[in-house]
């Protein structure tokens, strides 16, 4: 039975998170264990945050929007007027979709674990450092808390030329930094874990 009392701040977040990862709105009612009343409601509220032009009555008829032209310092104008500014796009992993929804459904299956659970978890990651890096910067338009949605971010595939790593870290112990000479895959991650994590969990 789904949860049908008001929900807090945190619960509210959590049902847009869900949302915005892309889980729907019978997947995030299923992962949270909230009403399909509540979790509408919420995906509600927040789509008409996510398009204030409704509130701002910005709306312009399909003739005006095809035969006139608008200027730059209109356009910037109305798109502050709805507090929305210039603003450089926040730099996030390429992550597909249904990894997306693994992450999230991941985090939500422990997120009542204690200190002491989270104690036992290793953490490890492999990344690439550019050697040369170019600052091919651009800027969007967005509001300030809409930092890691989506349209907002500029994807950073690790497929450019580098050097690639992979660490570990724990609770009581610092990994090694290992070099890696080729792509990550299943088996260059076991012989790692085989040549080094060994010896440091049962040192």
């Amino acid at each position: 039975m789904g949860k049908t009392r008001d929900l807090s701040d945190f619960e509210q977040e959590m049902i847009v998170g869900a949302i915005r990862s892309g889980a729907s709105i019978s997947e995030t009612t299923t992962l949270l264990g909230f009403s399909r009343l509540a979790v509408s409601r919420v995906c509600r509220g927040w789509q008409l945050k996510k398009n204030p032009s409704k509130r701002y009555g910005l709306f312009w008829s399909k003739k005006a929007g095809t035969s006139q032209s608008i200027s730059q310092r209109t356009t910037r104008r109305t798109l502050e007027r709805v507090v929305i500014s210039s603003r450089r796009p926040s730099r996030v992993p390429l992550v597909s979709q249904k990894n997306r929804k693994r992450r999230l459904f991941w985090a939500q299956k422990r997120r009542n674990w204690s200190l002491e659970d989270w104690k036992k978890v290793s953490w490890s990651d492999e990344s690439r450092f550019l050697l040369h890096h170019t600052d091919g910067r651009i800027r969007i338009w967005r509001k300030q808390y809409e930092f890691r949605d989506r349209p907002s971010c500029q994807m950073t595939p690790l497929q450019a030329g580098g050097v690639m790593v992979w660490g570990m870290i724990s609770w009581s112990a610092l990994g090694p930094l290992i070099s890696m000479d080729t792509t990550m895959n299943s088996t260059a991650y076991l012989n790692i874990i085989a040549d080094h994590v060994h010896s440091l969990i049962f040192s």
